[in-house]
C-alpha cells in the first residue's frame, strides 16, 4: 500500500483530507508541524507528502528542499490558503511536484496525488540500476584539466585491483561515471555493475534492497527475494549517497566488505558473496564519523582508497569540450545538426556557478537545444539565472511576466509538445496545464 503523509496544522482539514485520501487505497499518516514530519519520515519514508505551506515551526516552500535532499524519491505537494505565483515558483525550483491552493483545486488533489505517485515509485526504481555495458570507460570521460586528470590517473592505477574505493564529489560531479570505469577497467568486468542511490530508500527498504529477504519476513513478502549484494555476486556494486546510509545497515554493510557475509531479513543463516564495493558520498564522512552520525570504523574500511572529483566550476577550462559533445549527442538523438554556442553564450557558461555540476550543465544545453535558432545558442536561449551575467535584461517585467514568457516560448519551441515543455521547464505536466489556464497560454495555429 503506498504511503501519503500529510502535514497541516488545521486538525479539520488534515482529518478530512486523511479520510478522502484513504478511500482511495492510500495509506495515510499525519503531522501537524515540521518536527512531527520529520520523525514519520525518519520511521516510514511515504511516497507523496501533502504539506501545507504555513506552519508553526517553519514554512513549507523550506522543508520541500529540506524533504528532497534527504530523500529525492519522494515527491511533494504544497497546500496553501494564499497561493501566489513567487512561492509557487520557488517551490518548484527547490522540488515540489506541484503546488496547490485550498478550496480552488479540490477537485485536483486526488488525481495529482495518483500522478505524484507514480512519479515517486520512478524514482524509486530508477534508484537501483543493473548494468552490463561498457559505455562508461576512462577514455570516455571528458575534460583535459589538471584536476580531472589527475582523478583519472588515480582511479586508473586503482582500477585492477579489488579494493573499495570512495569517490568524493558534489553531486552531478560525475561519481556513477567513474564508479562505471573503474568497473570496466576490472577483473570484473564481465560480471555485473549495480547501481544504488542510498538516499531514495527509508531504513527498513534499503534493508530489503541491498540484503534480501526470505519469504514470510514482513507484511506481503510472499516469496524469497534476492538483494543487490547477492545480484552483483562476481561484480561491482556501487553505493552512491553512502553518507544517508542508516547506522545499523552500516554495521552490516562493515560486515560484507570485512568477510562478504550477511543475512537477509527473516531468514537464520549467513549468505556470502564476492562483491567489489565502491561508494560515493557528497558530505565529510570524517566529520560526520567525529559527530556520531556515521560509524568510525565503516568509514576507514570504505576510505582504502579515496578520489576526489573536481565540480565544474573548478575546471571551467572543460565546459567548451563538454559542450560540444552533449550538443551532439542531442543533435544525434534528435537527427538534426549540432548548433553552434556564441561566444557571449559560452563566456555565461564558463561564468556561472554550477551548482548541480555536469548533470546542470546537460540539462541547460537541452532547453538551449530546443530553443536556439538557426543553429546558433546564444545568451537568450540560457536560463535566467545565467542571463544575469550578459546584458540581457527583463526590468521592468514582474515576475509573473517574465514566467509567463518563458513558459511560452518553451511551448512554441517544442511546436506545444506539453509533456516535453513540462521536462525542460523542470515543472510537472500538472503545474504546465495550471500555469497555461492562469496566463491563459494557448497556441495560435491561424498564424
Amino acid at each position: 500500500m503506498k504511503n501519503i503523509l500529510i502535514i497541516d496544522d488545521e486538525e479539520q482539514l488534515r482529518k478530512l483530507l486523511g479520510r478522502i485520501i484513504a478511500l482511495e487505497g492510500f495509506s495515510v499518516t499525519e503531522a501537524s508541524t515540521i518536527k512531527a514530519a520529520t520523525i514519520q519520515l525518519q520511521q516510514q519514508q511515504p511516497e507523496v507528502i501533502l504539506c501545507d505551506v504555513r506552519l508553526p515551526d517553519g514554512n513549507g516552500v523550506d522543508f520541500v528542499a529540506t524533504v528532497k535532499k534527504a530523500y529525492p524519491g519522494t515527491e511533494i505537494i504544497l497546500l496553501t490558503a494564499f497561493g501566489n505565483i513567487p512561492d509557487g515558483v520557488n517551490a518548484m525550483k527547490k522540488g515540489a511536484f506541484d503546488y496547490l491552493v485550498k478550496g480552488n483545486d479540490n477537485d485536483r488533489i486526488i488525481p495529482l496525488l495518483h500522478q505524484a505517485v507514480e512519479q515517486a515509485l520512478l524514482n524509486r526504481k530508477n534508484a537501483v540500476k543493473l548494468e552490463w555495458t561498457d559505455k562508461y570507460r576512462f577514455d570516455t570521460i571528458i575534460g583535459q584539466s589538471k584536476s580531472i586528470q589527475t582523478a583519472i590517473n588515480l582511479a586508473k592505477r586503482i582500477a585492477p585491483g579489488d579494493s573499495t574505493v570512495l569517490l568524493l564529489g558534489e553531486t552531478g560531479s560525475g561519481k556513477e561515471v567513474f564508479a562505471n570505469a573503474i568497473h570496466q577497467s576490472s577483473k570484473r568486468k564481465d560480471q555485473p555493475f549495480i547501481a544504488l542511490n542510498c538516499s531514495a530508500f527509508a531504513r527498513d527498504l534499503l534493508e530489503g534492497e541491498l540484503f534480501g529477504h526470505k519469504a514470510g519476513a514482513f507484511t506481503g513478502a510472499n516469496k524469497d527475494k534476492k538483494g543487490l549484494i547477492e545480484m552483483a555476486n562476481g561484480g561491482t556494486l556501487f553505493l552512491d549517497e553512502i553518507g544517508e546510509l542508516h547506522i545499523d545497515l552500516q554495521a552490516k554493510l562493515l560486515r560484507v566488505l570485512e568477510n562478504g557475509q550477511f543475512i537477509k531479513l527473516g531468514d537464520t543463516k549467513v549468505s556470502s558473496a564476492d562483491v567489489r564495493i565502491i561508494a560515493a558520498t557528497n558530505r565529510d564522512l570524517r566529520a560526520e564519523a567525529g559527530q556520531g552520525r556515521f560509524r568510525e570504523d565503516l568509514y576507514y574500511r570504505l576510505n582504502v582508497f579515496s578520489i576526489p572529483l573536481p565540480a565544474l566550476r573548478e575546471r571551467t577550462e572543460d565546459i567548451p569540450a563538454l559542450v560540444e559533445v552533449f550538443l551532439q549527442q542531442l543533435a544525434k538523438r534528435n537527427q538534426a545538426p549540432a548548433p553552434a554556442v556564441s561566444a557571449e553564450a559560452m563566456s555565461l557558461l564558463k561564468k556561472y556557478s554550477w551548482k548541480g555540476n555536469i548533470r546542470e550543465l546537460k540539462n541547460v544545453l537541452e532547453r538551449a537545444f530546443v530553443l536556439q535558432d538557426d543553429q546558433l545558442i546564444l545568451p537568450e536561449h540560457l536560463p535566467f539565472e545565467i542571463q544575469q551575467h550578459s546584458g540581457v535584461s527583463t526590468a521592468g517585467l514582474s515576475l509573473a511576466a517574465v514566467e509567463q514568457q518563458h513558459i511560452r516560448k518553451i511551448l512554441q519551441a517544442t511546436q506545444w509538445n506539453k509533456t516535453r515543455a513540462a521536462k525542460l521547464l523542470e515543472i510537472g505536466l500538472a503545474t504546465l496545464y495550471r500555469k497555461m489556464e492562469e496566463y491563459q497560454i494557448s497556441p495560435d495555429f491561424s498564424k
